[in-house]
């Protein structure tokens, strides 16, 4: 697969009147596509800019953990947003682009209205096994913001999403998957590209506006840690969604309800 795949991508967001999209640069090789992005913006690059590259030297997730990926096999994107948010609501955007990337890779394997794709909060995208068994990651989200004085100047949303990728190496490969893997017949990595912004197109404004609302049933439905046990951070307990703020909610053994607002979530209980 080649930087071809994505000829069309501009034609088709501006076919759709999507407001993300365009200008789209494609690289062969970047450091990080997140990186760019953050320059281009300190260098006024407009709402809605898209830097695509087939391989990364220093591609990276949430924790500073590495991201690597075969040149040519997956999607590696960061897009722009300029778009007004109060600083409180910067952690929900993880969780709508998290909603946007399960939307776009259950398109792709025909799996819209089942719950086979799901988000694990805060950031992954799961897929669960053809045969119904374990749930492995597909794809990651990092949201970078730039802020000047109390505003939100820049938001910088960075998706890795596998889409080619039929080998993993020995450490990932019980715990990952792709597109090809999961059951997709042809997958596309532009096709996925444009759901994904025009979902994005769609549900950023509303919840940089006004919070999780108009999302949150969805959100709720694709959680994949509802009813399972899960430790984050120092507290363990039943998992049983997410809340309007965004935040993970657990019942632990004494019956209360804990809200874990940042950090990341296991499952079982951990120490």
């Amino acid at each position: 697969m080649t930087a071809s795949d994505f000829v069309a991508v501009e034609a088709e967001v501006t076919r759709r009147g999507l407001s993300l999209g365009r200008p789209l640069v494609v690289l062969d090789v970047a450091t990080s596509t997140n990186d760019l992005a953050k320059v281009a913006a300190k260098d006024g690059a407009p709402h809605g800019s898209v830097w695509i590259a087939e391989t990364q030297s220093h591609g990276r997730g949430r924790q500073g953990r590495a991201w690597t990926s075969p040149p040519g096999e997956n999607l590696l994107v960061s897009i722009l947003l300029r778009t007004p948010c109060p600083p409180s609501r910067l952690p929900l955007l993880s969780l709508v682009a998290g909603l946007a990337v399960r939307d776009a890779v259950a398109l792709a394997l025909g799996d819209e209205g089942s719950d086979r794709v799901c988000v694990k909060w805060p950031n992954d995208v799961l897929v669960r096994d053809a045969e119904g068994g374990s749930q492995k990651k597909i794809a990651g989200i990092l949201v970078e913001s730039t802020l000047a004085g109390s505003l939100v100047e820049a938001i910088v949303v960075g998706i890795g999403v596998n889409v080619h990728t039929r080998v993993f190496p020995e450490e990932l490969a019980s715990r990952a998957t792709s597109l090809a893997l999961a059951g997709a017949a042809a997958p596309s990595r532009a096709d996925v590209l444009v759901a994904i912004l025009t979902a994005l197109d769609r549900d950023v404004p509303r919840v940089a506006a006004k919070g999780l609302a108009h999302v949150h049933d969805r959100l709720v439905r694709a959680c994949a840690l509802s009813g399972k046990t899960v430790t984050a951070g120092d507290v363990s307990g039943t998992c049983e969604g997410i809340d309007l703020e965004g935040r993970l909610t657990l019942r632990d053994a004494r019956g209360e309800l804990v809200r874990v607002s940042s950090g990341e979530a296991h499952l079982g209980h951990v120490g």
